[in-house]
């Protein structure tokens, strides 16, 4: 059970439903990315607010959150559920999250550090440890970090809120999980290729490599669309 916070200490000018929301939205969206809360699901209020110790207002606020995030819906006089995206849609928005993702290589190419390169060096060589045991439920968030990264790095905050709201949506979709726990290495080797090219200080380089690999994420999604 998620514990209340302890408002003892805080500013009276906090309302206590805000504090809860902001402890309940993140968990809410944890237990939807891992896939605990299904696609399609519906939420039930009652067991939600008992799982995490509040009353319904400051879930209720959360709900609201997520739903402009694209992860819930609601459906009047029914409840709220779970987002779904179909294959075709995912297919879609990989083509956007290809455009992004290329964009930030090419402002990356322009802001590289040594630092930052040693920063990416050593999430690749722990992708790397984990990949080789095949443990795809350790590799997956810290490739997710990897990438959330890069994003940063770019100190574009448009384009860092535009590329979550996309990677979100795709963890909803069931078949990128299928994607996802095969070719851990193969995409490693990408990682790489993505951080020589940004180190080479080449604009063009580096936004091929960056577009290249959401574009062989989406040719590997294909693939288990084809076999599902």
């Amino acid at each position: 059970m998620l514990e209340k916070p302890d408002l003892t200490d805080r500013s009276e000018s906090v309302p206590r439903t805000t504090s809860l929301t902001g402890v309940i939205e993140p968990e809410l969206e944890r237990l939807i990315l891992t896939g605990e809360l299904a696609p399609g699901e519906r939420l039930n209020e009652i067991r939600l607010a008992n799982r995490f110790g509040t009353s319904r207002g400051p879930l209720r606020e959360a709900m609201r959150s997520l739903q402009a995030k694209g992860l819930v819906f609601f459906i009047r006089n029914r409840g709220v559920f779970v987002s779904e995206i179909s294959n075709e849609e995912a297919l879609e928005i990989y083509d956007l999250r290809a455009a992004l993702f290329g964009l930030a290589g090419r402002l990356l190419s322009d802001l590289v550090t040594d630092a930052m390169l040693d920063t990416l060096k050593e999430y690749v060589e722990q992708m790397d440890e984990i990949a080789n045991a095949r443990d795809f439920d350790r590799y997956y968030p810290v490739n997710l970090s990897f990438h959330d990264y890069l994003i940063t790095a770019t100190g574009n905050r448009t384009l860092a809120r535009e590329y979550r709201g996309l990677v979100q949506k795709l963890n909803l979709c069931r078949t990128c999980g299928l994607v996802q726990a095969g070719g851990l290495s193969v995409s490693n080797r990408e990682h790489r290729e993505m951080i020589d090219a940004v180190a080479s200080g080449n604009r063009e380089r580096a936004h091929d490599a960056f577009f290249r690999h959401v574009e062989r994420s989406k040719q590997r999604f294909e693939t288990a669309i084809d076999k599902t």
